[in-house]
């Protein structure tokens, strides 16, 4: 890409004019859009367990202009759209698609504080769909492929004094390109949600010193009763490392080791386990020292817990929390939003739907072919909400014959070139290793329905091998082969067991799909999708009620969690149990946390 390498100052200085931002169309707003001011859209740390004291927020209203793909920078840009939103979002402001052909093309000013002179500058993004690179006043400081994750560029030789220029362009290639895309799809029906380009997380700076830490690697073990931790640095011999855990009440332990390899700290005897009837975090406080003088400090947090399977009742392989049978129950979430799409409207609305998640009653959440800002885990964390997290699908359909097989039998799989699969391990192992730290992550999801299922064997084991701390769930109602940790069934609208694992955990990770139409809450009022209708709340919770009877029976049967469909409407789908713009809770919430209550208890006694 050529950058212009000189520019007018009144070219340079990009107006964050907020009064004159305002959602695009006439669509579905959530109460968070309506409200949402864009001088103040994210301004929570976005990285909540290595968080530094001093950081500045980039999000906010920035010039952007889309262009034919590989193009040179434009000489004037289309107008303003509102940071982290995807342009594709009413709350971007923009609102238009950007086909394979194109391009987006960001740009924004900022200056540097006085007090960081001295200091490296990282510049931080949380995610960018798919393919970024980034120039900072003409020097191209780095490029980044994948959807989902945070990347970061040391961006200190590249800095003047006073107004810095940062140009960003993206380039997504839809279903053009084998790659991990979820449920965005070129033509947004049924099952399948609009596409998503660009910039749709928080964008920060943040000052360092040149030894400082890069990434912590923290690992409970509950059999040695320890806290293994990993402060990764950048490359300085004989730096420190000292960690300190820190309760509530003011206790304290500590232990130092070297950067770069690992060190433990023991587990105090006051320590409480995690669990989400008890979700007990521990600050931490990590420092970096070199030559006895404190370089780098950032505050964290880690929990106690275990996650494992073991056989129980009658043989029974069951989900196992802390060495014992936990019935995980809980609901797909999506994370779409009418208004911002992939990105939450804030951050108060992100929690928003845990918190109900976790006051009808139930103990986990599915996070479904999508990932979340680092912010939801530490939610989750928080709230005591088992997660399991699914891989974004490569394609949306199996191969040919698949769904029409038994479930039980071995399957064709997907075909791929040697580059769509190392892409894949790629973005999948930066996604481990985003959530490695949360407490609440417990299982990982490569395959969801045999959408781009591929080289099962091997990819189980390669996540195993990755982490071996967390369960794997290899496919997710897809194509069953004998590996990994689970077997798991979908079947809506009501719970099946196909076949029983004697040495696997079975499990149903997907059923219900009960819909409810709620006029004046439709997304588009477009061909609505649903697995069963109902004509009001009553009449849906009765049937809620006779499934969960049913997923009841069958734990007697050997299956140690059920997920239902899902937490709220999506588009043109209408079984969730709130609406999508979240206005209208759909079920009567004491009776579903009752009966939710019911079946998160029914291991108890095992």
């Amino acid at each position: 890409m050529k950058l212009h390498t000189i520019f007018i100052l009144t070219s340079l200085c990009i107006a964050l004019n907020a009064e004159a931002w305002n959602p695009v169309g006439d669509g579905m707003l959530t109460q968070w859009g309506e409200s949402l001011d864009p001088a103040k859209v994210h301004q929570e740390y976005p990285r909540p367990q290595m968080k530094r004291g001093e950081w500045l927020n980039l999000n906010g209203l920035w010039e952007y202009a889309i262009i034919q793909r590989n193009a040179v920078e434009p000489a004037s840009y289309d107008g303003e759209i509102l940071v982290p939103f995807s342009p594709q979002s009413a709350l971007s402001g923009v609102g238009r698609d950007v086909t394979a052909n194109e391009e987006i093309c960001y740009r924004r000013s900022f200056r540097i504080p006085h007090g960081w002179k001295g200091k490296r500058i990282l510049l931080n993004f949380g995610a960018v769909d798919w393919q970024a690179e980034v120039w900072l006043n003409g020097v191209k400081v780095g490029s980044h492929t994948g959807g989902y994750t945070p990347f970061t560029f040391d961006v200190t030789p590249a800095l003047g004094d006073g107004d810095n220029i940062l140009i960003v362009k993206v380039w997504d290639p839809g279903q053009s390109v084998k790659h991990p895309i979820g449920k965005q799809h070129d033509k947004a029906e049924t099952i399948w949600y609009t596409n998503q380009s660009g910039i749709w997380q928080t964008v920060w700076l943040e000052p360092v010193s040149a030894a400082h830490i890069t990434r912590l690697k923290l690992t409970p073990d509950l059999n040695r009763k320890l806290l293994s931790i990993e402060a990764l640095s950048s490359v300085v011999p004989d730096a420190l490392v000292e960690v300190t855990l820190i309760d509530g009440g003011g206790r304290r332990i500590s232990a130092k080791g070297y950067a770069n390899i690992p060190f433990e700290l023991a587990m105090p005897e006051w320590a409480e386990l995690w669990s989400p009837d008890n979700p007990k975090l521990y600050s931490l406080e990590v420092k970096l020292l070199l030559n006895g003088k404190v370089v780098d400090k950032v505050d964290s947090y880690t929990a106690f817990r275990k996650f494992s399977i073991a056989k129980c009742d009658n043989g029974n392989v069951r989900l196992m929390l802390n060495d014992r049978p936990l019935f995980h129950f809980g609901l797909l979430d999506q994370g779409w939003w009418p208004d911002g799409l992939y990105t939450a409207p804030s951050d108060e609305a992100l929690r928003y739907d845990l918190e109900k998640t976790k006051e009808w009653g139930f103990n986990m959440v599915r996070k479904h072919i999508k990932v979340e800002p680092a912010t939801w885990y530490a939610h989750c964390d928080s709230l005591g909400l088992i997660v399991w997290q699914d891989m974004p699908s490569i394609d949306g359909f199996p191969p040919a014959g698949v769904w029409d097989m038994p479930r039980y039998k071995i399957g064709p799989e997907m075909e791929y070139s040697e580059w769509e699969k190392e892409n894949y391990y790629k973005e999948w192992g930066e996604i481990i290793d985003l959530v490695y730290n949360s407490p609440s992550v417990g299982v990982y999801v490569p395959f969801n329905e045999a959408w781009g299922q591929f080289d099962t064997v091997k990819t189980t084991e390669w996540t195993k091998v990755y982490d071996p701390t967390r369960l794997v769930n290899p496919a997710s109602g897809g194509n069953n082969f004998p590996v990994g940790d689970i077997l798991d069934w979908h079947h809506y609208p009501d719970p099946v067991m196909f076949a029983r694992d004697p040495d696997r955990a079975n499990v149903v990770g997907e059923y219900g799909g009960l819909g409810l139409v709620v006029p004046g809450h439709r997304w588009n009022n477009g061909e609505i999708f649903q697995y069963a209708g109902f004509a009001d709340s009553d009449a849906l919770c009765d049937e809620y009620e006779v499934q969960a009877e049913n997923l009841l029976r069958l734990v007697q049967q050997g299956i140690s969690a059920g997920v239902y469909t899902q937490t709220t409407d999506v588009e043109n789908e209408i079984n969730g149990l709130m609406t999508y713009d979240r206005k209208v809770v759909k079920i009567d919430e004491q009776r579903i946390r009752r009966i939710n209550r019911r079946i998160v208890s029914c291991l108890n006694d095992k």
